[in-house]
């Protein structure tokens, strides 16, 4: 492939210099062939769906190059088949390599095609031009996604998953999903034509809309179908054979296809339906999302069309049926031709006087014609997702204009035209630039009635003169950065929206207003004179009022009230009781129905005196203690009260006399003091649908309270201290959902004999056992046992649950092996909750043991209203994860890869379907010298995570919404999307980033926000969780609520009944992750971890003064190190034998060799000395094998260490000067204190696991560096012993691999060791190293005098544990 030269630089990289102009071709693609043609095969490249080396050498040359998939006309498209289905088969697809500067055109012209199409997303395909660039537009697309490096935007354009997403064809396809008016469809035999010079063949017949479509079976979807159109046509019975059709197109080249039909129901059916088809006159044409070009001609003879639809298509100016030909459509009245990408308006379209409404929204328009204002008959005109700044002055020709459309463009300012167009009465601007509100310029405008300004740049508002303007009716503010807005001369103003501004006072005029939403700004001050007596409506929330307006409080018909997220101290009597003081106001005044209280600081509430019409009360979160005695029994119309988060410890009567009159139906009473004393009292609400008592200090509840409780439907009681449901729970026949986790229930209640339940919670208590009826009920369809330790169900039980849709119980714990120690630095806790919804769309990703247990990853997915993509990312993106780490070692790099490749795995459900998705990653921190673990998160959508570092919340993700994040509201903005008055991108979601609804691209992007921080010993635990969790939970109330909640599980399921409680109605998700990095997650034993082996637990050390936590191993995540105690014949050690990992069932002499400390990445080995070991997989074992005597020699090897066990023997590398001994770290000052071996020997010696792989390192390490280096013994390591690779030379490679090839081979892998123990073997020293060894003693000895340890500090055990991953 040296022969082909690359094409012209692209935009990705600087351009090559040029060479010769003849040798240079734009794309290269014709060399390909060439260089494919002297091996024989033409279209080699083309016909294949895979590369060859040939054609990965090419590529790799040069980022600029790449391939393009070109699927055929007899491919199924994007929403029939996948893309990798697809690839599979050679014949589905053809592979072509280019470069980014090769067009379409030379692709054509190589594969004998006339145009090339794109498809984006399974949905529209449009023509490319000859000029456009096939590899470029797939390059730009995956930039735009997030993909940064060009390498990688390489290998992912040669991905054929991305076809889900952009797929390029040869032939134009016709995809079935978007023919959506399918009347009848069926296979039969067909015959074209009346003669006999056609034959009956088995076809695929479809009545749609007003066409006959028929296909071959095999190609029904491939584009390859004729259409008769049957308007005006016949439907005529065939005589010569029975139960047939003949149906005829009109016009003089009508044709006809004969369709017979088995049987006589089949028959007259087609004919009923088509002789309707056939008899109607068609006066609407919908033929919008159909990828046209133009119109079918046949459209063209239907005199009477008065309104066509062409909306989402690719319609063209100079063609047959092309916009300059639609003059033809003489009584044509309405026309959509939005999101067609015209580029500029088309100018013929002005010469179809009849036109009424035309609606030109999302085209690129930059500027008008003149020519539009001869549209004297125009009343509606949408320009909305343009470009425009100005508007013609011909535009005020057409006086019969009523609606004029041009939100989200460029204007800077109101345009003057609309002065003139006297018939507006509305004003259409959201979404432009505007900065100023000039309300003389509305002044002007008497005809106007409505203005709309939200999301625009508003900041400061002029008024020309004093005079007041009595035609604005409602004005909508919102999304704006207003900081003071006056709006007192707007004296007519009935409705007024101003909410996410940041407004500090607010005047209005009082005369007219009716509805005032102000939610979300800063306001102290709200001034509205004279008062508002027509107020119905008044929403104040989330600002920063410390009362409320005296106003408000006069408001004789004000209905609803929410004060909600201020600084209110208190509720005003007004408000319910100031009428006392004068009667004639009763009736004036009995007209709140709704008061929303909560987030604030009110203390008490007043007292009722007279009967209040109130119906919803919510006082959640502030600082009660109790509610006023005559509460319900004033209250009588009240039929929701929240009253959570407060500090109540009693509640009032619910009436005076004998029977009660309440009409309360919903109380949630959760996380308050209340106690057995308020049960009594809820027997007075008997209508009670829903009841929260959770997080109390319920000890009873008492049989004969519950039992009157009949129309009880949801009943939570999780978080107290029950210890048993009450039998009479059987009489609320209507329950259908119970919650009780979180108490120490140990008796199963009697809730499986209920008709209705649904729903079971009783998680984290103390059940042993269930009593089960013989058939459950049909409707239940969850049941949570969990974090039930006790309980033990039998096969019998399991079996009769084996109907329920979700059963959750604790899984067997597993036996203890070396990964699973890293479960004791984290551990977590999940709880999903559909809510008031049928389904769950909230999924979660938990794995403790991430990358062979060096990590842990965890995750929450949020589909909103589906629940296909949450779960098949639960299933897909550890696994992605784990391929991008192996990849990169960048935070950033990995994370942001990890959601774009999930994205397009999401294959055809991600292309109409969304989801939030939460990644949160923990691995050893290797950048940070100071901390153990790395926390990652990244995250698209609403999903958030936040961190409790000492006791405080640390947010650790970004909102992706329109309301919470201005850029992001500003860059869809700018990419001309409708955003809809309900804050959503094309009235389908909030959300500015996704994974998935890739249909909605470039709005919608799946590019995460990524952050990383070092875990430290303040760190105590994380949460995830969704939308509707953060919605009712603050970050310092989820983190105070869990934080000294022992089981992770119980602090998940607390957060959600919090949610739940607090006003949630939708799917909630919490996860919550207990870290414990600090020294009490630490695994050394010295710490007092014992793990169980063989031979059971034993004994550990305990150090006064443990050293602090240092970095952990790079390589294994969490090291485990030994300090060995050994005698001075062992110190020959250090020529290469190490410990194995094989247990022994006999221990070894203690005196010989008492059991090393265990060492985690919290307090790893310290690592200075003179010999350091380079890292090595070449382990060899002995436990196969007999006699220390290898299996090509006679002789016991010299060097390998027998000590009656089974040792495992190391190729090792001992590096004892130079650069290595220079870089080689120092003993920390704080580790402990050595043994008298150890200062004999004068040196430590750890074993480090790799990554599950029975390798070791060993470290010894010497405190007097300079006294070893020059110690004799030293210049025999550079000597080879034997070939056994206990030593070997230091060779500039380094290459473990080639040295322990040296090794005596054996199939097993494994030398030669004794398999009895016998009690004179020990550690050898070779004849020539003793009088070395003696030496290096003696100057250890000498420079220590450290007192020696006590037999406490001493650790012996025959068995050696590993807490590596």
């Amino acid at each position: 492939m040296g022969e082909v030269e690359p094409g012209p630089a692209g935009p990705l990289e600087p351009p090559e210099p040029p060479e010769a102009p003849a040798s240079r071709r734009p794309g290269g693609i014709r060399v390909l062939k060439r260089n494919m043609k002297r091996n024989g095969s033409r279209n080699c490249l083309n016909r294949r769906s895979r590369f060859g080396s040939r054609e990965r050498d090419w590529l790799r040359e040069d980022v600029k190059r790449g391939c393009v998939y070109l699927y055929g006309a007899d491919t199924s498209t994007a929403t029939t088949t996948t893309a990798s289905s697809a690839a599979s088969s050679s014949s589905d697809l053809h592979l072509v390599l280019c470069t980014v500067e090769t067009p379409a055109s030379e692709i054509c012209a190589g594969e004998g095609r006339e145009s090339l199409y794109l498809q984006l997303h399974g949905d529209l395909v449009r023509r490319l031009e000859p000029t456009e660039r096939p590899l470029q537009i797939v390059y730009d697309y995956l930039s735009r996604l997030g993909f940064d490096d060009p390498a990688r935007i390489q290998e992912e354009a040669a991905n054929p998953d991305l076809g889900c997403m952009l797929r390029f064809y040869g032939e134009k396809p016709c995809q079935m999903d978007h023919l959506d008016r399918i009347l009848l469809s069926g296979i039969y035999n067909v015959r074209k034509g009346k003669t006999q010079l056609h034959k009956w063949a088995e076809r695929l017949v479809v009545l749609c809309g007003t066409c006959l479509i028929v296909s071959s079976v095999k190609d029904c979807q491939t584009g390859k179908m004729h259409i008769l159109p049957l308007v005006g046509g016949k439907v005529e019975e065939v005589k010569r054979r029975q139960y047939s059709l003949a149906f005829s197109s009109a016009g003089a080249q009508a044709q006809t296809y004969l369709v017979s039909f088995e049987t006589l129901a089949e028959y007259q059916r087609w004919q009923r339906q088509a002789s309707k088809v056939v008899s109607q006159r068609i006066s609407t044409v919908d033929l919008s999302c159909h990828s046209l070009e133009e119109v079918p001609e046949h459209l063209f003879y239907s005199q009477d069309i008065t309104y066509l639809n062409l909306r989402h298509n690719f319609m063209q100016l100079e063609r047959p049926g092309g916009l300059d030909t639609f003059y033809k459509f003489s009584q044509l009245k309405g026309l959509n031709l939005s999101h067609n990408k015209l580029g500029s308006f088309p100018v013929l379209l002005c010469e179809i006087p009849t036109l009424t409404e035309l609606n030109l929204s999302c085209n690129g328009f930059h500027d008008l014609p003149s020519q539009i204002g001869s549209l004297l008959n125009l009343q509606t005109l949408c320009l909305d997702g343009n470009f425009l700044t100005t508007l013609p002055e011909e535009l005020g020709n057409l006086q019969q204009l009523s609606s004029l459309g041009i939100s989200f463009n460029n204007f800077s300012q109101i345009p003057e035209v609309y002065e003139k167009l006297t018939m507006l009465d509305k004003v259409f601007m959201a979404g432009n630039r505007v900065e100023v509100l000039n309300l003389g310029v509305l002044n002007r405008m008497s005809h106007v009635k409505h203005v709309d300004l939200r999301m625009n740049h508003l900041k400061t508002m002029i008024i020309e003169n004093l005079e007041g303007n009595k035609y604005i009716t409602h004005m909508d503010l919102r999304d704006n950065q207003l900081t003071d807005l006056d709006l007192s001369s707007l004296c007519n103003l009935e409705q007024l929206h101003c909410e996410r501004n940041q407004l500090r006072e607010l005047t209005l005029s009082g005369f007219s207003l009716r509805t005032l939403y102000a939610n979300s700004n800063r306001l102290t001050t709200v001034n509205v004179y004279p008062v508002p007596s027509l107020l119905t409506s008044l929403e104040l929330s989330r600002n920063l009022l410390e009362c409320v307006p005296d106003w408000a409080c006069e408001a004789k018909k004000i209905e609803i009230l929410d004060v909600s997220y201020n600084l209110l101290t208190e509720v005003p009597m007004r408000w319910w009781c100031f009428f006392v003081l004068c009667p004639l106001r009763i009736l004036s005044s009995l007209s709140l129905r709704k008061l929303m209280v909560g987030h604030n600081h009110v203390q008490s509430l007043p007292t009722l005196v007279e009967h209040i019409p109130l119906e919803v009360l919510d006082v959640q979160h502030n600082l009660l203690t109790r509610l006023p005695d005559t509460f319900f029994s004033k209250a009588l119309n009240l039929r929701y009260l929240n009253a959570s988060a407060n500090s109540l410890e009693s509640l009032p009567s619910a009436c005076a006399g004998e029977e009660s009159l309440s009409a309360l139906q919903l109380l949630y009473l959760t996380n308050n003091l209340l106690t057995d004393q308020c049960v009594p009292v809820l027997v007075g609400h008997p209508h009670l649908r829903i009841l929260h008592l959770a997080n109390n200090q319920l000890q009873t509840f008492p049989a004969s309270k519950l039992n009157k409780l009949e129309q009880l439907e949801e009943l939570n009681l999780s978080g107290n201290k029950l210890k048993t449901i009450p039998t009479t729970i059987a009489n609320c026949k209507r329950l259908h959902t119970l919650v009780a986790h979180s108490n120490h229930i140990s008796i199963f209640p009697e809730i499986l004999q209920l008709p209705q339940i649904q729903f079971v919670d009783l998680s984290c208590n103390d059940l042993t056992e269930i009593l089960i009826p013989e058939a459950l009920p049909a409707t239940l369809q969850d049941l949570d046992l969990t974090g039930n330790t006790n309980l033990v169900l039998e096969h019998k039980t399991l079996d009769t649950f084996s109907h329920i849709t979700t059963l959750k119980i604790d899984q067997k714990p597993l036996p203890t092996t070396d990964s699973t120690v890293t479960s004791t630095f984290w551990s977590h806790g999940l709880a999903e909750m559909a809510g008031q919804r049928n389904k769950l769309c909230v999924s979660a990703l938990a794995v403790d043991n991430f990358a062979e247990g060096v990590g842990a990853v965890y995750g929450m997915f949020d589909g909103d209203r589906n629940e296909e993509l949450p779960r098949l990312l639960q299933c897909t993106m550890a696994d992605v994860l784990l391929e991008e780490v192996q990849q990169s070692t960048n935070d950033t790099v990995f994370m942001a890869n990890t959601f774009l490749v999930s994205h397009r795995k999401l294959g055809m459900a991600g292309q109409k379907l969304g989801s939030s998705a939460l990644l949160c990653y923990i691995r050893p921190d290797t950048a940070d010298p100071t901390s153990s673990f790395s926390l990652t998160v990244a995250n698209v959508g609403t999903c958030q995570a936040v961190l409790c570092r000492g006791g405080k919340p640390v947010p650790l993700s970004k909102v992706f919404s329109l309301e919470q994040d201005p850029g992001e509201a500003q860059r869809v903005k700018d990419q001309k999307a409708i955003i809809t008055e309900d804050n959503k991108v094309n009235g389908v979601t909030c959300c500015t980033r996704l994974l998935g609804c890739t249909y909605l691209y470039p709005w919608i992007l799946p590019k995460p926000h990524i952050s990383s921080t070092p875990l430290t010993i303040q760190d105590e635990l994380l949460i995830l969780g969704n939308k509707a969790l953060w919605e009712h939970l603050s970050y310092t109330e989820a983190v105070n609520a869990v934080r000294h909640v022992q089981d992770p599980l119980a602090a998940a399921k607390k957060l959600c009944t919090l949610a739940q409680s607090y006003g949630c109605q939708d799917n909630v998700g919490a996860m919550v992750v207990y870290l414990n990095i600090g020294e009490e997650g630490c695994t050394c034993e010295m710490n007092g971890l014992t793990l169980p082996g063989p031979m059971g637990f034993a004994s550990t050390a305990i150090i006064k003064d443990p050293p602090k936590p240092t970095t952990p191993s790079s390589s294994s995540g969490i090291a485990s190190e030994f300090s060995s105690e050994m005698s001075t014949s062992e110190v020959s050690s250090e020529v290469g034998s190490t410990a194995s990992d094989e247990h022994n069932t006999v221990g070894l002499d203690a005196g010989l060799l008492p059991r090393p400390e265990r060492r985690c990445s919290l307090h790893p080995a310290p690592t200075s000395g003179v010999f350091q070991r380079q890292p090595s997989c070449a382990t060899f074992s002995s436990n196969q094998s007999d006699n220390g005597l290898d299996s090509d020699d006679d002789q016991p090897v010299e060097g390998v260490i027998t000590n009656g066990s089974k040792v495992e023997v190391e190729v090792d590398i001992h590096c004892c000067r130079g650069r290595d001994l220079e870089n080689s770290p120092t003993l920390p000052e704080n580790s402990p204190a050595p043994c008298p071996e150890d200062r004999a020997r004068g040196s430590l010696f750890g074993i480090r696991r790799q990554n599950s792989v029975n390798s070791g390192i060993l470290l010894p390490v010497s405190k007097d560096r300079t006294e070893l280096q020059k110690s004799p013994s030293t210049s025999c390591l550079y000597g080879k012993k034997l070939s056994n690779g206990s030593i070997v030379p230091l060779e500039d490679s380094l290459n473990l691999i080639e040295v322990a090839t040296e090794a005596p081979k054996k199939k097993t892998g494994y030398f030669a060791a004794p398999t009895q123990l016998e009690p004179e073997d020990q550690f050898v020293i070779p004849h020539d190293l003793e009088e070395e060894v003696k030496e290096q003693m003696k100057h250890h000895q000498e420079s220590r005098h450290e007192p020696e340890p006590s037999e406490e500090d001493r650790t012996e055990l025959s068995e050696e544990f590993d807490t590596a991953l």
